[in-house]
């Protein structure tokens, strides 16, 4: 019965990780790394799914791949917009100005 809760871990990880990703927050920084948090639950998750089951670890391999472009992705734009607005309050994008 203990031996089962481990798996409860990641779905705690990602619960929490969306409780805060909902909350109202005044920086896209901070919102980039909550993202990151709800993936690293999302990813134990799947980690300990694949081992449970004695599946093949090329997806999570392939899984770490794309989030590390996407990180990548999401610093560039947030590099972009710091350069053009100035900073990386959501109070100062304008949605009206693209």
């Amino acid at each position: 019965m203990i031996i089962n809760l481990y798996i409860y871990f990641p779905i705690l990880i990602f619960l929490s990780g969306c409780l805060v990703f909902i909350s109202n927050r005044k920086h896209l920084l901070i919102t980039l790394l909550r993202l990151e948090y709800l993936i690293l639950g999302l990813y134990l998750f799947i980690y300990i799914i694949f081992i449970k089951n004695n599946f093949e670890m090329y997806f999570i391999i392939i899984f770490l791949v794309f989030r590390v472009c996407e990180g990548a992705l999401g610093l560039s734009i947030l590099v972009s917009i710091i350069r053009t607005h100035g900073n990386n309050f959501f109070q100062s994008f304008n949605s009206l100005l693209c």
